[in-house]
This record gives C-alpha cells, structure tokens and sequence, in this order.
C-alpha cells in the first residue's frame, strides 16, 4: 500500500494538555450516549411505547455511533477535519439531553440519531489528535487512559440519569458546551492548524489492508465475546437465583476493564504491542470459561470477573495503537475501523448468540462466544509488529 507524504502535525510538544482535553470529551461524551439506556422505561411511560419501539432507539444510537465511525474517519484525516473532535460531544449532548421534551415518538429517532452522529463524530478525530500528541513510546499509553475516562463515562452516565431525570437532562447540556470549547482551544490554537492534504475515497479504502484486515476480524471475535458475556449473564443469574448481583457484576468488570487498559497500554509501549495482544486473549479463555460457571455464592466470583474485565480490556488500546501505527497517514480512519466498526459489527453477530441461547441455554451460548477467542488468537499470531517510527 502506498502512503501519502507527510503531513504537519499540528499538537505535537503539547500532548498533555491534549490528552486531558479529549480524556474529558471521551467522559463526557460517553456520559450522554449512556444516558439512553436508564431512560428507556421513563420513555416508554411517556410516551406509550411497545418493548419493540423502545428497542429501535437502541438499535438506531448503535448505528449511528459505532458504523458510521469509518465515514467520520476520512473525513477526519482531510482537510475538514480539524474541528470534529469538539463538536462531538456538543452533539451527542444536544441530541440527548432534550429527549423528555420530544412531542413524538419520531422526534426521539431523530434527537436518538443526532446524539449517534456526535459520538460518532468525536471518537476517530479524538483519536487521531491523541495519537500525534503522544511522544513515540507513550501512543499505547495515551490510548489507554483516552479508553479508560471513555469507560468511566459509561459508568457515569446511568447515575447522571437517575439523579436529574428525563426533565432535568438539559442541566446536563453545559457540560458538552464547556467540553467542546475547551477541546477548540487545546487542539485548534491560532496559527497551529496547517491545511491537510486532499486524499481520494480510494486511498482511504485501501486502509483496509493486509494485516489491517486480521486485527478488525481479531477486534470483531473479541468482542463478540465481551458483547455476548454483558448481555447473557443477567439471564443466568437471574436462573440461578442471583439477579440481584447483576448491576454489581457488570460494575465490577467494567472498572477492571479500564484498569486493564491502562496497564496493557503502558506494557505494549515496553515489550511491543502484539506481545500484550497475544498474551491477554490467551490467558483470558480459560478464566471467562470460569466466570461463566461461576455464581456469586463463590468466594472468587467478584475477583475473577475483574481479574477476566482487566484481561479482556487489556489489548483495546493496544490494537487501536497498532491500527494506526499500520496505516500512518490515515490514522483516525484506522482507529474508526478498530473502534466502533469492530464494535457495531461484532453487535451484529450478538443477535446470533442471543438465538443460540433461546435454543440453548445463556451459559452454552456465551462460552460458544468466548471459544471465538482461539480464532482470535491465531489471528493476533500473524500479525506483525508496527514499526511505531513510521511517522513519528
């Protein structure tokens, strides 16, 4: 594949400040998208919907976030690029944050629709300005703690929604007002924003290539396990008389899963990236087989849900890191493809295990899903380790 010459980086030598702009955006933004989940029964009260209707402002949030994130990509690596990565969360908030004051059913597809647009906006070209703000041997970690205050927003966004409710949600807009300016002012400074070079819709496609392609089909597997656990093992508590312990279960992985990445970011900047990749998925087979047998009434439950979250979270980062490090130039469109298309695809397939489980049973389901992980592994064999030079 050929690359396109160089280009000026416009926030190298103030990466910090960079970093912890877009780390608040990534909190803030994903604060608002997690806002719809909580809200789901106060809307279907509201306005009289069916389980179904409610569903399809689930499924209309994840394609607007996740599959439309490529698009985002090359649109953030051209020349229009520059201010995406503040008007994403002010997006996602203007979209959210009016949803108890809809007058119809359509109008929340719609407002549903905008807050997908603004994430999907915000992630690539937040990535992309994380990248080239971090010196060479700290990309794996300034992805990871970028991933992990994402993370934290998805735990904050649920307690956000339970304390201001459905008429309160536009106090909430503020905070992507403020986000937004202040990510303008951290990654747009007067004079630091050189013109990018136009590229063609052909260039940005041929991303998708060589050993691009095994670590999206490896970033697919992996998260079809992760997926199918969050989204079965409420059913298997709740069949073994522990449903109570759901909300836990989930909370305690998803913390160990942002410590997990920060960690795996920091060791793939040490001993390389495909190392970390190699080692996580393996070590975590055997330990989420584990988990899904396990019950709160074993002492180990807890532990080794944060121990499996920790592991499973480790090699995010990292293969979002060695994306880019693949495709250089085109670096926010690599983290698109390895962010929310994996993730979108990967939901697809869910649907899937969740048939599989109708017939079956949760617990034969979602270890069919975490058996994907092997494929996933003897993918991550072949693939190569970045030269992080490229570009640097």
């Amino acid at each position: 594949m050929t690359t396109a010459a160089p280009l000026p980086l416009p926030i190298a030598r103030k990466g910090g400040a960079v970093l912890a702009a877009l780390a608040l955006g990534h909190l803030v933004n994903d604060s608002y998208t997690a806002l719809l989940i909580p809200l789901l029964p106060g809307l279907r009260e509201r306005f009289a919907l069916t389980i179904a209707q409610a569903a399809v402002l689930v499924a209309v949030s994840s394609f607007t976030s996740s599959m439309l994130q490529p698009l985002f990509g090359a649109i953030s690596d051209g020349p229009r690029g520059r201010s995406l990565a503040a008007a994403g969360p002010l997006l996602c908030g203007l979209g959210m944050v009016w949803l108890g004051y809809a007058p119809l059913y359509g109008a929340l597809i719609v407002l549903v629709a905008i807050s997908g647009f603004g994430s999907a906006v915000f992630h690539p070209a937040a990535v992309r300005h994380v990248y080239f703000g971090a010196r060479l041997e700290q990309r794996g970690l300034f992805a990871a703690l970028f991933s992990a205050a994402g993370t934290a927003g998805l735990a904050l966004g649920p307690l956000l929604a339970a304390v201001v409710g459905l008429r309160g949600l536009p106090f909430l807009l503020p905070l992507g007002v403020i986000t937004a300016a202040l990510t303008w002012m951290v990654t747009l400074p007067a004079g630091e924003a050189p013109p990018v070079a136009r590229r063609g819709w052909r260039e940005y496609a041929a991303v998708f290539h060589g050993p691009m392609r095994a670590l999206w089909a490896m970033g697919v597997l992996r998260s079809i396990s992760t997926i199918s656990w969050q989204a079965m093992v409420g059913f298997s508590l709740v069949a073994r008389g522990f449903g109570g312990h759901l909300g836990p279960a989930l909370a305690t992985f998803s913390l160990a899963s942002a410590a997990g990445g920060i960690i795996g970011g920091q060791l793939s900047d040490r001993i390389g990236r495909t190392r970390v990749i190699r080692s996580s998925i393996l070590i975590t087979i055997p330990l989420f087989i584990a988990l899904v047998y396990s019950t709160p009434a074993h002492w180990w439950f807890y532990p080794l849900a944060a121990m499996v979250g920790a592991l499973v979270n480790a090699n995010i980062p990292v293969t979002v890191v060695m994306a880019q490090e693949y495709a250089p130039d085109h670096v926010a469109t690599a983290s698109a493809l390895m962010m929310g298309f994996t993730w979108g695809t990967a939901g697809v397939f869910v649907l899937l295990v969740g048939a599989l489980a109708d017939r079956t049973s949760p617990n034969t389901a979602m270890v069919v899903s975490i058996l994907l992980l092997l494929p996933a592994f003897l993918l991550a064999v072949r693939l190569p380790e970045p030269d992080p030079r490229r570009r640097a």
